[in-house]
């Protein structure tokens, strides 16, 4: 499983292990006590149609495997499903070699064919909405890569002007099953959309979702669970020509509240636990009773921010999706200053990080080469309730005599906060971004939904105000962040576009810098030189710093518990802990 798959539904997977049930050991030829696993999400899953999911807590890592993958340790990228690759000198032309005999669960072969169907009737296919389709637009003019096969086990894709991240991102898309999926593309419902959009569902008996990867669905329990079994054609030996997975079946249990997932790893039930700040301490005196180590993956590389719908579109009914008198607010650059400036971030990292993380200044991860770091000029704001007044008088809005803050034409400055329900700690970050604003004068509701329901309101709906998120940062390649970035991204949720010609929106426009960072993504693309992607990058986050479309809050260090009878353990805060799934084995006895 790579790092980048976990990317393309725009967001950070925290799993945990544990105990269950196993399948037919006369599948597996090995010695191997029949072993079972369980996992830990806070939702279910959305979708089971991979190119149609938006969410994070998806089956996918487990059951879909693309052309090549990244180490999780090294970030090099290996083969998958192709045993080779070459690039032309030109590098207009990426060549990738499926491996000989290649099969889907259900025993049929893997070949170019399903590799041509997935990228030309799927992901280049302009009446699916999937969000892959961002990633694979190419130059200024959006324009996909041609793709042919060149013999049985060849396919070249030949694009139309050097795109640097291509090989990168082909690690991120999953390759999937034509004889499968091929007529519900191919046969429209009755609104004349292909029936592909619908196909797939949570509702679909597991048997039929055909996959290439470590495991398959064997069962999903709405609200429970979901039971995933070795598959038994998956491609991958060991150098003693076992079969892997080595792990027989993994239980991915599905609890809303993260509270709930300390109290099952503590009680034994789970094998694993994604570790908060406000646990560690007290993870940290059980581990030798516990019989479990805590890993420390560095900081993470994701961003936790504060964010408003800066949109001023309105729907097809031409209802705008925020208030315009807020809008106004949300728009004043010194109004989101002054925001930047009453925000603790300090205090958050104290109180609610327990001091376990590092203040937040950039849109790209510390661990990335392309990281500018405040002391090579990356502006940054330091907590100064006192400035953040003095700029909102200065910007025309005004005090009552309540010290409540009043825009220039007497409205109440007041808004909605959203924030998913699942994180306690998340809505920790939410309760004190409202007392810090509050101290400016600014009123607030908290608005807790579930996550799910905030991907709604966010990237359809568009009804929102305040957000406070997370989102991957980049590494080792940044354009994979350009979905949430770039102003047609499918994640640029600040300023969210549509693509729909069925459900348009009106009035959308692209700010001046927004259109500056559209073109600064286009150039980096296209360039082989690192030293110059540097700077261009650099370039990225001074925008993001001055303009504040988003407002970083604190990265924490990136811990992991893992119960010792799990072996092959290689745990980093870039690839989290199932990078490298189907080599995770579990001792016979506790350890």
């Amino acid at each position: 499983m790579s790092r980048s798959l976990r990317l393309a539904v725009v967001l950070v997977l925290s799993f945990c292990f544990a105990i269950v049930a196993g399948c037919d050991s006369q599948l597996w030829n090995t010695e191997i006590k029949a072993s079972q696993l369980s996992l830990v999400t806070p939702s279910d899953p959305a979708t089971f149609n991979y190119a149609m999911n938006t969410s994070p807590y998806s089956v996918f890592p487990f059951i879909y495997q693309g052309l090549v993958k990244e180490n999780g340790i090294t970030n090099d990228l290996e083969p998958a499903l192709a045993e080779s690759w070459t690039v032309s000198e030109d590098r207009l032309k990426i060549t990738f070699t499926l491996r000989d005999k290649l099969k889907w669960s259900d025993g049929k072969p893997l070949t170019v064919d399903d590799v041509m169907f997935t990228y030309k009737d799927i992901y280049f296919n302009e009446k699916i909405p999937t969000i892959f389709k961002d990633s694979l637009r190419i130059g200024d003019k959006d324009v996909f890569p041609s793709i042919g096969q060149l013999d049985e086990r060849r396919i070249e894709f030949t694009l139309p002007e050097p795109f640097t991240p291509f090989l990168r991102k082909s690690a991120s898309l999953a390759i999937l099953p034509a004889h499968a999926l091929r007529d519900s593309v191919s046969s429209n419902d009755d609104n004349g959309n292909p029936q592909f959009i619908s196909t797939w569902g949570t509702d679909t008996s597991p048997e039929k979702i055909i996959v290439n990867g470590a495991y398959q669905i064997e069962s999903y329990t709405p609200s429970e669970r979901v039971i995933f079994k070795r598959n038994p054609y998956y491609y991958r030996k060991d150098d003693l020509g076992q079969k892997m997975p080595y792990i027989k079946s993994i239980v991915w249990q599905i609890i809303p509240s993260t509270d709930n997932h300390l109290l099952r790893f503590r009680s034994g039930e789970l094998d694993s636990l994604s570790v908060k700040p406000e646990t560690f301490a007290l993870l940290k005196r059980e581990e030798k009773r516990g019989k479990f180590t805590i890993h420390n993956g560095g900081l993470t590389t994701g961003i936790s921010f504060v964010t408003f719908n800066l949109n001023q579109a309105s729907n097809s009914q031409g209802k705008p999706f925020v208030n315009p008198i807020k809008s106004r607010w949300f728009n004043d650059l010194a109004f989101r200053k002054a925001i930047a400036y009453a925000i603790d971030r300090k205090r958050m990292k104290t109180n609610i990080y327990r001091g376990i993380g590092e203040l937040q200044h950039s849109p790209i991860a510390e661990q990335s080469p392309y990281y500018l770091s405040p002391k090579q000029g990356l502006k940054t704001y330091s907590y100064n309730p006192q400035k953040a007044r003095k700029i909102l008088t200065d910007a025309g809005f005004q005090y009552n005599s309540q010290q409540q803050l009043l825009d220039k034409d007497g409205n109440l400055v007041k808004f909605n906060i959203l924030v998913k329900s699942e994180d306690q700690s998340r809505i920790a970050l939410a309760v004190q971004v409202e007392e810090d604003l509050k101290n400016i004068g600014i009123q607030t509701d908290l608005q807790t939904l579930s996550f799910n329901t905030v991907l709604q309101k966010i990237l359809a709906k568009r009804d929102w105000e305040c957000y406070v998120g997370n989102f991957e940062a980049g590494v080792v390649e940044p354009n994979e962040i350009a979905v949430f970035w770039t102003s047609n991204g499918s994640f640029h949720m600040f300023n969210k576009n549509s693509k729909s010609t069925k459900r348009p929106i009106i009035g959308w426009k692209a700010t001046d810098w927004e259109k500056e960072i559209d073109e600064l993504f286009q150039a980096a693309a296209k360039e082989a030189d690192e030293s110059k992607r540097k700077q261009i990058y650099g370039e990225f986050q001074q925008i993001v710093a001055e303009q504040l479309p988003v407002f970083f809050l604190v990265n924490p260090i990136s811990l992991q518990a893992v119960r010792n009878r799990v072996d092959n353990v290689e745990y980093s805060a870039v690839s989290r802990f199932l990078w490298n799934l189907d080599e995770l084995r579990l001792r016979e006895e506790d350890g």
